[in-house]
């Protein structure tokens, strides 16, 4: 057995989508007794600083999960089933993200850089980058970053690509209030649903963002997908809440601070993940070269649908792509699972990086 398969299935047979103090605690204690780095372990996550040199290159990771399926828990609640079939590792948080974080591990072991390397894993990426967002305010700052969500599967099947774009997230609540009155009499009162029906007209008339990152096209989307309002039958309402979901892309946003223009309506941000973009052509065809070396399709630059840490270090300028095992539609799902020679991939791909930027 590997070392990458070996760590993956210790890993995930560790429960983390509640308390992530025991798998965090594993990860430092496995980087201080395999390697000589210094080690920090913090309620941010765990970071190790290995080499030295004028530039920093980090390989970045999350090991918290979102909660487990029955199926997906042992009998006595006190470990995650891990099982191995066809050449795969089934488990909750074999994809996302303990068997990458495994392979960087590894790899971060291994490498004979010459740039200071660093190994980061989060806590708390899936309650929007709790972990990353302490850890930047408390002077987290690479160079560089090899981020090891999933980018294999998008330019073809079982290819590991490398992503120099993602889409953030924007979540916010329209707010409409008015003034209740008997529904015989309507015109006593001001319906918050009407005027929550124009907002949404204002939202259906906004056009998608999109932009286009090193060559990668990146199209955003703003949409409506929960609407309460109203207490009774014979009562006009006065309130309503929709809630809009926007993809966002970097640079561009649509302008849903208009509708604030509007009578009775406010707007209210409740969750803002940022895109993230590649901002330096060179080091993204450096992975792109190393993915190349480390397996025997054709990877390429792709852009990826979903928010990761990488877009929190973009934004405080840490120039980022993500790369790692995971393939489209098994993050978060009950048969959860990796194929652990890309597991091995990811491994060779992560040293490789180390030692060419």
């Amino acid at each position: 057995m590997s070392d990458t398969l070996d760590l993956t299935r210790r890993l995930v047979s560790i429960p983390s989508h509640e308390d992530e103090l025991a798998v965090g605690d594993a990860v430092a204690s496995w980087l201080r007794g395999e390697t000589d780095a210094t080690v920090r372990r913090d309620d941010a996550g765990v970071i190790a600083r290995r080499g030295d040199g004028d530039r920093s290159l980090a390989l970045v990771g999350h090991h918290d999960v979102v909660a487990p399926a029955n199926e997906q828990v042992s009998d006595d609640g006190d470990t995650y089933v891990v099982e191995e079939r066809n050449g795969r590792l089934y488990g909750r948080g074999t994809a996302d993200m303990k068997g990458s974080l495994a392979a960087a591990m590894v790899a971060f072991r291994d490498a004979d850089p010459e740039v200071e390397l660093v190994f980061a894993s989060f806590a708390g990426e899936e309650q929007g980058g709790v972990g990353v967002r302490a850890a930047i305010d408390s002077g987290f700052a690479p160079d560089y970053a090899v981020v090891g969500e999933g980018s294999t599967g998008y330019s073809a099947p079982g290819v590991t690509d490398v992503a120099v774009a993602h889409k953030g997230r924007r979540g916010s609540t329209l707010v409409a209030t008015g003034a209740s009155a008997h529904a015989s009499e309507p015109e006593a009162g001001e319906n918050a649903i009407y005027r929550a029906c124009d907002a949404v007209d204002v939202v259906r008339g906004f056009d998608a963002p999109e932009t286009t990152v090193l060559g990668q096209r990146l199209a955003g989307s703003v949409a409506v997908t929960e609407i309460e309002g109203g207490s009774g039958w014979n009562v006009v309402p006065d309130r309503c809440v929709v809630t809009v979901d926007e993809r966002t892309v970097p640079g561009e946003r649509a302008a849903l601070g208009r509708i604030e223009s509007l009578p009775g309506v406010e707007w209210v941000v409740d969750q803002d993940l940022p895109p993230m973009a590649c901002d330096d052509a060179d080091f993204a065809d450096a992975v792109l070269d190393a993915a190349r070396a480390a397996q025997d399709g054709d990877p390429r630059h792709v852009a990826k649908p979903h928010a990761t840490d990488a877009g929190w270090l973009a934004a405080a300028g840490t120039t980022c792509v993500v790369c790692g095992a995971a393939e489209p539609g098994e993050a978060h799902t009950d048969g959860e699972s990796v194929a652990i020679d890309v597991l091995e991939r990811c491994e060779r791909l992560y040293r490789g990086v180390a030692e060419s930027v």
